[in-house]
């Protein structure tokens, strides 16, 4: 493999024969699953001008939300595949950059909520792979350059998963709460 092999190369080429996960990576993938259904099922039956309204005072909107969250997990799959040079250090982002990010929080021109949605669900395919082939769930990396964590604080692949799932889960909520701003629907109840 090249020294540019990005790690969503890298998991489609050579993970692509993974075995099926069991035990603990099974048990943390139905989880994630779980999580990911949630959050995918607050779009159904949406247009994309939807998925791109706000229904709060924030700049949230449903599009934007799964946008955000399949960069969330893309990166840090990156993460466990090469450490931190995946994510970048945060601490040198200029304001452009903060833009770019903030941009991953919306439905923009040109991105439909059908787009959107097959992105997150490859990366989803490409993070199962990913779990059921990695030979150690307890190998760490040093985290990134962020004001948010802790200088020289190491992540194991398993807590990285743990972290992926909180995130899905706590923006499945903020998805559950705007879909029904919009027109009233639930995801559940």
């Amino acid at each position: 493999m090249s020294e540019t092999t990005t790690a969503d190369e890298r998991t489609t080429h050579d993970l692509a024969d993974a075995p099926a996960a069991t035990g603990e990576r099974a048990d943390l993938l139905a989880t994630l699953a779980k999580q990911r259904h949630f959050l995918r099922f607050t779009t159904r039956d949406l247009t994309d001008e939807q998925a791109g309204r706000r229904a709060t005072v924030s700049e949230l909107c449903l599009g934007g939300l799964i946008k955000h969250v399949t960069a969330v997990e893309r990166n840090w799959v990156g993460f466990i595949l090469d450490g931190p040079s995946a994510m970048g250090d945060f601490t040198t982002m200029t304001e452009a950059d903060w833009a770019r990010w903030a941009d991953g929080f919306r439905l923009l021109p040109g991105e439909t909520l059908a787009g959107v949605l097959a992105d997150y669900a490859e990366v989803a395919r490409r993070t199962d792979e990913m779990v059921a082939a990695l030979p150690d769930l307890d190998a760490t990396q040093p985290l990134p350059k962020a004001p948010w964590f802790e200088p020289g604080g190491r992540w194991s692949a398993r807590r990285v998963l743990m972290h992926i799932i909180a995130e899905t889960a706590q923006h499945a909520g903020h998805a559950d709460i705007i879909r029904e701003s919009l027109d009233g629907a639930k995801s559940m109840g």
